[in-house]
């Protein structure tokens, strides 16, 4: 697979809670460059960012991120602001809590509402599969699927483990056609890359596609 195929499947990241402007634009940068899918960076540079790049940049921005266990009003309010700061992205984690007490209608409800929120932009639902037995996975891909949500997603890269080969063979046996499957966590080679896209991953987050594909 060539690089550039690569890049364009990649969400650029940078999400550590002591990001820098400085970090932002480099990584800004690296992702005109290289043609990435997006930038996906945390909310409160969104609109500096737009502001600066305008659509040159496509961004990507993540709410009740890492730990998803805000209530849905809250999530909401972040979403909405983040498209009107310029998001053409939003990546949720959904509410474990709820998962772990069976209530997998309110997280199918939450999803929904969060999708209605943004409306046509792309929502990407993290699952953080480390954290969830295989019942729950299978009511998560039910529940992204029929709560209208574009994408599934592995992981917020920050728990015990990220994606895993065989977490996204069973998303792409339970999720609806219409919804995509994105792996993050824990990427950390080329050989890693090609077989998630293999494997039916449409995006890849990572912060290290630059160093894995240019180092």
């Amino acid at each position: 697979m060539e690089k550039r195929e690569i890049y364009h499947h990649v969400d650029h990241t940078a999400l550590k809670p002591y990001t820098t402007w400085e970090d932002i634009v480099k990584l800004c940068e690296e992702a005109i460059r290289y043609e990435t899918a997006s930038v996906c960076i945390p909310s409160c540079y969104v609109a500096e960012l737009h502001k600066t790049y305008g659509e040159r940049i496509r961004i990507c921005t993540v709410i009740g991120f890492p730990l998803g266990y805000a209530n849905t009003a809250a999530k909401c309010a972040e979403a909405e602001t983040a498209v009107k700061d310029g998001a053409k992205e939003v990546d949720m984690v959904i509410n474990l809590c709820d998962v772990k007490n069976k209530k997998y209608d309110a997280v199918e409800e939450e999803i929904r509402t969060i999708k209605q929120t943004i409306g046509t932009k792309i929502l990407k639902v993290i699952i953080e599969t480390c954290y969830l037995t295989r019942e729950e996975k299978i009511a998560m891909c039910h529940a992204v699927t029929n709560a209208g949500a574009d994408f599934i997603k592995t992981s917020t890269g920050f728990g015990t483990a990220g994606a895993t080969l065989e977490d996204v063979l069973l998303m792409k046996e339970h999720v609806g056609s219409s919804v995509k499957i994105k792996a993050a966590g824990g990427i950390r080679s080329r050989a890693d890359m090609e077989a998630y896209l293999k494997a039916g991953c449409t995006r890849l987050g990572t912060s290290s596609a630059v160093t894995i594909l240019e180092g």
